[in-house]
């Protein structure tokens, strides 16, 4: 071991600092060397001299590692070289990158998102709730007025077949009083009768019996005709009277024989009600008349009489 080993007391070289003395310092009061030794520690255990005195703080104690080593299996760090400082710049550029790719996709997206619907983007929370719920109640209100339309389209319809039944029943009503006024023309089954006249005439008495008997069997509409062919429409208010020469007088006007009266009705029972003993047909009979019957499949009553005014009767309210 060399003079300077030995004398810093730790078997590693001084290293000489240039411009500063080998040896002891020849200044007055200047510290052992030993006392400048970095590994001497304070407090020692007992039995180991301790230096009496510490440095100062502003002397300066300089130690070379340089030729220190690593105990024997200590594994060893490899100083961090340019490369490895480089590999670790671009990971970490590489991360910053992506993450600022990130963040400028998604401000776009952003602002294209508020650029098409302006409107939707400076609207506040509370103005769209108020919104929606507008858009609600006039959705409420749109729905009543459709069911509102739907039933009276509904109404006006039933209305519409009510006042459509009430006029075909006016209508049909209205047929029936013009056939029973005479003021309409009638076809139906019915009957044809024949008056032919004996040793007496056919007097008007006979006929109105014969009417009477086929209203009472239920004729609905009746016309009489003479021998020029004229028929003479019969309603509730026909009159029959004698003519001269045995000639019939029907409403004024005169009719030559032979009489016929073409009926509609059921013609079995209008037949049967002039055949009854002591009837229309017996009647004439024995005044040496005959009465003859035919059944008609279609008899056409085509005789119209004109409208009666009525000058005391009134419809009763």
């Amino acid at each position: 071991m060399s003079e300077e080993q030995s004398e810093t007391g730790t078997g590693w070289p001084q290293p000489a600092v240039p411009g500063r003395p080998t040896g002891p310092d020849p200044r007055p009061g200047a510290p052992d060397s030993d006392e400048m030794s970095p590994l001497s520690p304070q407090g020692e255990p007992p039995g180991r001299q301790s230096p009496p005195d510490e440095p100062d703080a502003g002397d300066a104690v300089t130690v070379d590692l340089s030729s220190v080593t690593a105990p024997a299996g200590a594994e060893q760090t490899p100083p961090a070289g340019p490369a490895a400082v480089a590999r670790r710049f671009t990971s970490a550029g590489a991360m910053i990158a992506l993450l600022l790719g990130l963040l400028g996709f998604t401000l776009v997206v952003q602002l294209r998102t508020t650029s098409t619907d302006p409107t939707s983007a400076a609207t506040r929370q509370e103005d769209l709730v108020r919104i929606f719920s507008d858009l609600d109640s006039r959705e409420k209100r749109l729905r009543q007025d459709i069911e509102a339309l739907e039933e009276s389209q509904r109404q006006l319809r039933s209305g519409e077949q009510g006042r459509q039944a009430a006029l075909q029943e006016a209508t049909r009503r209205a047929d029936e009083l013009g056939i029973l006024a005479g003021t309409l023309p009638a076809r139906g089954p019915g009957l044809s009768v024949r008056f032919e006249a004996g040793s007496k005439p056919i007097s008007a008495y006979r006929v109105l019996d014969a009417v009477q008997e086929l209203r009472g069997a239920g004729a609905e509409a009746m016309q009489i005709s003479g021998g020029d062919g004229a028929p003479v429409r019969i309603i509730a208010s026909t009159y029959f009277l004698d003519g001269s020469g045995g000639d019939l007088v029907v409403d004024g006007r005169r009719l030559s024989g032979p009489i016929t009266i073409t009926v509609i009705g059921d013609p079995t029972t209008m037949a049967t009600a002039l055949k009854i003993p002591g009837g229309v047909a017996a009647s004439v009979a024995g005044d040496g008349g005959n009465v003859i019957v035919e059944d008609r499949e279609v008899a056409d009553v085509s005789a119209l009489h004109a409208p009666v005014k009525l000058e005391h009767a009134r419809p009763v309210s």
